[in-house]
């Protein structure tokens, strides 16, 4: 059903020009790594972490293969788990702004972000556009693997998987290629086929996207009705939602997430949309991740 109301891009770049000179490129590099001289690259910054004393996330280590990777975790021990995955800028406030909103829909959530930049987080645009070409794609899918086996492991019965723009995508993917994902939701963005191809989807899937986002072949109107054809095809219980009148990351309304959009010509805020979506989010976790 479909409601109106981020190695290469699988081989391709996306452009969109918003209301500046600049471009903002979302190229996903998925298999073939770029390596460009260190001097070339904008400075990137590590991330700054909330104090022990004030911030409400308690900071895990989890082990996947030969590495250890940094997550954040809110919510109660117990509670059905969901893996809560970063936009193309890291983990910053937007992200634990949504992890922690989750955490305390209906009756309670552990939501845990596992950090795929290792501690960098990009603060324009630049700085995230070279993080996310730098990403190891394969490796961030076994990050999120990983994440969701911890969650299991530590007293979550059922698991979902979310995620925003880029992590949007690695959602959708987790659909496909992490066999313990017992639902998911995504929200503006598809992976490339070669990555994961939704068509192979085995976990239920629920996928949000702005009616007026432009960012073509990732998550633009044509994108998310391709998708819902190959989630037909998969046979896995699914929902795409288009909203009308709002752009790319419609559900960034903190206020510094605002005045990050219109710094990339991104000027449409609608919270009522922002509201539906998370009244449909939670409906989908509910029905899905429920004991």
């Amino acid at each position: 059903m479909i409601s109106h109301g981020c190695s290469r891009f699988f081989t391709k770049t996306l452009l969109t020009k918003p209301n500046s000179t600049s471009s903002i490129r979302f190229s996903l590099l998925l298999y073939e790594p770029r390596f460009t001289p260190s001097s070339s690259f904008p400075q990137v910054r590590a991330m700054a972490t909330d104090s022990a004393a004030s911030s409400p996330f308690k900071k895990v280590q989890i082990q996947r293969d030969n590495t250890t990777f940094d997550a954040y975790v809110i919510g109660k021990d117990d509670a059905p788990g969901i893996v809560v995955i970063q936009e193309w800028w890291g983990v910053d406030f937007e992200i634990k702004n949504h992890a922690r909103k989750i955490s305390q829909f209906d009756s309670g959530y552990k939501a845990l972000i596992p950090d795929l930049y290792r501690g960098k987080v990009g603060l324009d645009v630049a700085e995230a556009q070279h993080l996310m070409d730098g990403l190891d794609w394969q490796g961030a899918m076994k990050d999120i693997e990983a994440s969701v086996k911890w969650l299991k492991t530590n007293g979550s019965q059922k698991v979902g998987v979310t995620g925003y723009c880029m992590g949007g995508a690695l959602s959708i993917a987790s659909a496909v290629l992490v066999p313990q994902v017992d639902a998911v939701v995504a929200f503006y963005g598809v992976p490339s086929p070669q990555l994961a191809d939704p068509i192979n989807a085995k976990a239920p899937v629920q996928a949000h996207f702005g009616e007026l986002d432009s960012f073509e072949g990732f998550s633009d109107v044509k994108t998310a009705k391709a998708l819902e054809e190959k989630l037909k095809a998969s046979g896995v219980p699914h929902e795409v939602h288009i909203y009308p009148g709002v752009a790319h990351a419609f559900m960034n309304i903190s206020p510094e997430g605002v005045e990050r959009r219109k710094t990339m010509g991104l000027n449409n805020e609608d919270a009522a949309v922002v509201e539906l979506a998370w009244t449909r989010f939670r409906s989908w976790m509910s029905r899905f991740l429920s004991p």
